[in-house]
Formats: structure tokens, sequence, C-alpha cells
């Protein structure tokens, strides 16, 4: 029997853009509150104001660890609990590390390592002592298979990758679930620096997937019955050769 999620409170972190979007629409949609973080409060303050009174905008820059330590206690103020955390919010670099900026790098894996670390620390305390909880955390394809043209960016996930794993196993006896969804290539900004020839290519060959093909899949995983744990749910586009 499938978990019901109405009345439960979500947060998602980069929600306002891309599947963090997405994954707040959808459990929206099925019923919960949800507080969609993000630093970017413009965007952030229009999203809500479309999405209605249950969609509640937080302003965090997960980079910071100041402002991730507020984070939890303005989610209690505003939301009074929380059932579910995404943490979604990431960057990427791809291409030949020779070529690369070691700067650029390090500000990738603060948000794509670091920020989730210390976000998904950050609501442990809450969840362990309710005795439930979801916490999900966006990944990658390339965090399960390295993908010879983004080094770094698969170094970042493979990292997630172990975390999450980890942390599944120190929490399941808290009655917490704690799972990875790793897409392949999915049509957002994050992906504006490829190389033009490879963009349309994958786009031709229909070798990228939508936002809202992996909110479905987070949708899905959050309403598994409590027994059950996805551990890993890796989209990939149909054309996929991996």
């Amino acid at each position: 029997m499938s978990q019901d999620l109405s009345g439960k409170v979500a947060a998602i972190t980069g929600a306002a853009s891309g599947i963090g979007l997405e994954c707040a629409r959808c459990l929206l949609s099925a019923g919960a509150r949800v507080v969609l973080i993000d630093r970017a409060e413009e965007a952030l303050t229009r999203i809500c104001a479309e999405l209605g009174p249950q969609a509640i905008p937080l302003v965090v820059d997960l980079v910071d660890p100041a402002s991730v330590s507020r984070m939890m206690p303005k989610i209690l103020e505003r939301a009074g609990g929380l059932d579910i955390f995404h943490a979604n919010a990431g960057s990427y670099i791809g291409g030949e590390v020779i070529h690369g900026d070691p700067d650029a790098w390090d500000r990738m894996l603060s948000l794509n390592i670091n920020a989730v670390f210390r976000s998904v620390h950050a609501v442990l305390p809450h969840m362990v002592e309710r005795k439930t909880g979801d916490i999900i955390v966006t990944s990658s394809v390339a965090g399960l298979i390295p993908v010879v043209w983004e080094p770094i960016y698969t170094a970042s996930k493979h990292a997630v990758q172990a975390f999450v794993h980890t942390v599944r196993r120190q929490v399941a006896k808290h009655g917490l679930r704690v799972g990875a969804v790793a897409p392949g290539p999915v049509a957002t900004a994050l992906i504006s620096d490829w190389p033009k020839e490879k963009l349309d290519e994958a786009v031709m060959a229909g070798g990228l997937i939508e936002p809202i093909e992996v909110a479905a899949a987070v949708l899905f995983m959050l309403t598994r019955p409590r027994n059950v744990t996805i551990r890993d749910l890796v989209i990939l586009p149909q054309s996929a050769d991996i």
C-alpha cells in the first residue's frame, strides 16, 4: 500500500528551477506542504506565489555554513515540522582536467558535497527524535558509472553515493529512509556548458530526460510503504548506452 503524502511537510533545496522545482510541484499535487529552499530570493517569491499557500519560500545559501545552520529552525518556524528532506541543489562542471579551473571545482564540490552533508546533518536530529522521515539526495548516474567527460563532477557524485549508503544504514534503526535518485543527463541549465555539438547530438538522439520525469521517480520513492526503501533509483533516457 502506497504511503499517503497528504499533510506531510517536505523541504527541497535548489527548488527555484529544474529538478527541484518539478519535485516541489509533484509533492504539492500529492497533498504535501513544501518548503522551497534556494538562494534566489526573487525567483522563490515569484514561484511560491504561483504555486499557492502550501508552497513556502526559504532563502538559504547552502555554501554558507551559518546560513545552513539557520535552515532547520526556519523550516520548523514556518512549517511546524519536517517529514521529507530532498537535498537536490548541485552544480555541474565537465571537460578535461588539464583544461580545468581548480577554483571552479572547489565551488562545485562545496555545493555538491559539503552542502549535502551539512544540510542532511541539520535535519537529522528532528527526524531521529520523531522516529520517522525520508531523505532523498539528487545524485547522478555519474555517481555509479565514471563518466570520462566529467571527472570532477563524477567524483562529487561518487562521494554523494558513499554518504547516502552509509547514512542510510546508520539511521535505519530510527525509522528513517535515505535514498538517492540518480538521473542521466537532464535538460536543465546545469548542462549549459556542454559543447554545442554534444548538446545538439544529445537532443537529436533523445539522450536527455526532462525534470518532471525525475520528479515522478522521487514521488515513487517517497510513496513506497514504510517497510520499503528505494536505495538508488537510476533514471536514464531510452537511448542511453550505459
